[in-house]
């Protein structure tokens, strides 16, 4: 045995190669991808439902000074199957193909159907604070106004002019990518709904859209990758924040993060005007909230549609708990 290798851990899942189970992570990765593009729906929590959340943080924080020793020492093989290389490509390429597949959609339907689908979208939104306030064991009034707090700042932060028309740049993009992947890291939270704040969820999904479409653009392309490294960014570096926040102070974090998505549900108003009709480009438009007439169809169905979305959420959820109880038992036989 190479005494420089690591030793074997826990977290060694080198049995579980093959290629079976190359294909049933790339259809994990695939369901994650297709989450992780609807505002509202977190990737995390698909991880978890299908059972490879633990894998998946167990591959990211193994990306450490191990594996660069490993690297330096070319000891390709050991660094490869340290970091559970082959676990992470068949499901980073499974979140590809699933982002890539639903993007066109989500595009559509935010420019001809937007008030309907902020309508869904606030339903999911409410149904994940009410999933990230569960995980909070007993509240007090510490906690309480900490959700304020977070509520007040979160809608300080959607009111200001700089988001409702962000620099066309691209450390914004990366900025974007670094704080947006967050999703995967902590189930009930959705980047898309962290892209949608940033005003870059239609950007975003319209260069999948074009790329998918076969409208090849360097410019696209570059401004993609950049995300792409933001994403890969926040990965190995904001997730261990979050986790050090969760160990050191979860109730306290866990308020904060219910009470940001509760103050931003004022991006997700359903009835918004445009104040910018002179411009075609969607992504270039302003819109302002309203209050409707009340009594009309269109305020019904997307009252509908807001409980649709609470229920699809808290769906999710209920499955996931059974899911990872099941699993649970079965490790505990």
């Amino acid at each position: 045995m190479n005494e420089d290798a690591p030793p074997v851990t826990a977290g060694d899942y080198s049995d579980q190669n093959s290629y079976s189970t190359d294909l049933r992570i790339f259809g994990c990765g695939f369901a994650m991808g297709a989450a992780d593009i609807v505002p509202g729906v977190s990737g995390g929590t698909v991880a978890l439902i299908l059972g490879v959340y633990e894998r998946l943080i167990d591959a990211i924080t193994r990306c450490n000074a191990v594996f660069l020793k490993l690297l330096c020492r070319g000891q390709w093989r050991a660094a490869t199957d340290y970091i559970d290389l082959r676990f992470v490509v068949a499901l980073g390429f499974g979140v590809a193909v699933g982002i890539g597949g639903l993007a066109s959609l989500m595009n559509y339907l935010l420019i001809n159907q937007m008030s309907l689908t902020f309508a869904t979208f606030t339903g999911m939104i409410i149904a994940s604070s009410m999933i990230v306030a569960r995980r909070i064991p007993k509240w007090n009034v510490q906690h309480a106004g900490l959700l304020l707090l977070g509520s007040v700042v979160a809608l300080r932060l959607v009111t200001l002019s700089v988001l409702q028309n962000p620099p066309h740049t691209l450390w914004y993009l990366f900025l974007c990518g670094m704080v947006g992947i967050t999703a995967m890291i902590l189930p009930g939270i959705s980047g898309a709904f962290i892209l949608l704040l940033l005003n870059r969820y239609h950007y975003i999904t319209d260069s999948i859209k074009g790329l998918v479409h076969g409208d090849i653009d360097l410019a696209v392309i570059g401004a993609l990758f950049v995300f792409g490294l933001g994403c890969l960014t926040g990965l190995l570096s904001f997730s261990r924040v979050l986790r050090w926040l969760l160990s050191r102070w979860h109730d306290a974090t866990m308020a904060v993060l219910c009470g940001f998505m509760l103050g931003s549900l004022y991006r997700l108003w359903p009835f918004q005007r445009d104040t910018t009709p002179d411009i075609e480009t969607f992504k270039h438009k302003t819109f302002e909230n309203y209050l409707p007439d009340a009594a009309t169809s269109h305020v019904g169905l997307a009252f509908l549609l807001c409980v649709c979305g609470i229920s699809v959420v808290l769906l999710l959820d209920r499955i996931g708990h059974q899911a990872d109880r099941t699993r649970t038992a079965d490790n505990d036989v």
